[in-house]
C-alpha cells in the first residue's frame, strides 16, 4: 500500500511540474509585419503564419515554428516581386516556403533570444533572433530585428547589386490562443 500512495504522490508532483511548464499557446493575428531591408532593395512577405508557445516567466518551455510564403514577397514593384520569386533568388517554385522552428530560449538583458533552424532555399543554418515581448491585455506583439547574409542562404550571386546583409523587422501581435 505504501508503495502505491509513493507512486501516486509521484505521479502527481510530476503532473505538477509538467503543468507549470507547458508555455502559453498564441494565435497569430492578421496585423503581423515581416519587412526586409538593405540600401539596395525594400519590401516585406505577405503572408505568415505557425505555431507559437510562449512563457515569459520560463521561456525554456517555449517553441516557434513559423513559415513565410515565399510567393507573398512585395517589394513594391511588379518586376522585381517577379525577379526575387525567380530561380536565381528565392526560387519559390522549388522553395515555397521560409520556415524557423525554435531549439532553445533565453532571457537576455534586452528581452529574449530564440535559437532556431532557420531554411531558405533548402538552406538550413542554425539562426539566433533577439526579440521583446511585450503584454496588452488579452494579446501580445512579438518584436524583432536582426540580419540575414543573403549568400548563407544562395539567395541571387554573391557581390552583385543587391547587399550581402539584409535587415529583417517583424512585429507579431498575439492573442491568447
Amino acid at each position: 500500500m505504501k508503495k502505491l500512495i509513493i507512486s501516486m504522490a509521484t505521479l502527481l508532483a510530476f503532473t505538477a511540474v509538467f503543468a507549470f511548464t507547458v508555455a502559453q499557446n498564441w494565435t497569430i493575428t492578421d496585423k503581423y509585419s515581416i519587412k526586409f531591408s538593405s540600401n539596395d532593395v525594400a519590401g516585406i512577405f505577405k503572408t505568415f503564419k505557425g505555431s507559437i508557445a510562449f512563457d515569459e516567466a520560463n521561456p525554456v518551455a517555449s517553441k516557434f515554428d513559423v513559415t513565410i510564403d515565399v510567393a507573398s514577397i512585395n517589394t513594391g514593384n511588379g518586376l522585381q516581386n517577379k525577379h526575387a520569386k525567380g530561380e536565381e533568388w528565392f526560387d519559390a517554385a522549388k522553395y515555397p516556403v521560409i520556415k524557423y522552428t525554435s531549439k532553445k530560449f533565453a532571457k537576455t538583458a534586452t528581452g529574449y533570444a530564440v535559437t532556431g533552424d532557420l531554411q531558405i532555399k533548402g538552406v538550413t543554418k542554425e539562426f539566433t533572433i533577439p526579440f521583446t515581448f511585450k503584454k496588452a491585455g488579452a494579446g501580445a506583439t512579438f518584436n524583432g530585428s536582426f540580419t540575414v547574409n543573403r549568400s548563407d542562404f544562395k539567395i541571387g550571386k554573391p557581390g552583385g547589386d543587391v547587399a550581402e546583409q539584409i535587415k529583417i523587422d517583424v512585429a507579431v501581435p498575439v492573442t491568447k490562443g
